[in-house]
C-alpha cells in the first residue's frame, strides 16, 4: 500500500501543473494575447485545477478532499470549454484545441477516478494510504482512472 504525504505525489496534480504551464506558453503568444479577457480566464482556470487539488489535499480529510477534487473537475471542464472559443475566435488551430481537451479529459477522468476513490474507502484523516492513487501511470500510457471509475464508480 502506498502511502500519499503530499499532493506533489499525485500524478494528477503533476499533470494539472503541465497542463497551467502549456496554457500560460500557449496564451503568451499569438492574437489571444491580445484577448485579455479570455487569455486571464484561461489561465486563471489552469491554475484553479492545480490549486484546488493541492487545498483539498491539504484540508486533512476525505470529504473536504473530494469537494475541492470536484471544484477541480469543474475547472478543468470550464478550461475545456475556453479551447472552444480560443478555436472559433482562430487564436489556436483545431488541432491544437484538440490536444489540449485530449489532455484535459485526461485530467478530469483521473479526478474522477480519485473522487469516487475517495468516497468509497473508509480512509479518514491527514494521510492516505492508498494503493494504486498513483499506479504506474505514465502519460500516455493506460489510464489509471477509467479502471478506478469501472471498479468503483457507478457514474462519472
Amino acid at each position: 500500500m502506498a502511502q500519499i504525504e503530499r499532493f506533489e505525489q499525485l500524478e494528477v496534480w503533476k499533470l494539472a501543473r503541465e497542463m497551467a504551464q502549456y496554457i500560460y506558453a500557449l496564451t503568451e503568444c499569438r492574437k489571444i494575447a491580445q484577448d485579455y479577457a479570455l487569455r486571464d480566464q484561461m489561465r486563471r482556470a489552469a491554475i484553479s485545477v492545480l490549486s484546488n487539488i493541492a487545498e483539498g489535499f491539504e484540508r486533512g480529510g476525505n470529504k473536504e478532499f473530494v469537494q475541492f477534487l470536484y471544484i477541480a473537475k469543474g475547472s478543468a471542464g470550464e478550461l475545456r470549454a475556453q479551447t472552444y472559443v480560443a478555436q472559433d475566435m482562430k487564436y489556436w488551430s483545431s488541432q491544437e484545441c484538440q490536444e489540449l481537451r485530449v489532455r484535459l479529459e485526461r485530467i478530469s477522468r483521473l479526478l474522477s477516478g480519485l473522487i469516487c476513490y475517495l468516497r468509497g474507502s473508509g480512509m479518514k484523516g491527514e494521510r492516505f494510504h492508498v494503493s494504486d492513487i498513483n499506479g504506474n501511470y505514465e502519460p500516455g500510457e493506460g489510464d489509471v482512472a477509467d479502471s478506478w471509475i469501472s471498479n468503483t464508480c457507478t457514474h462519472p
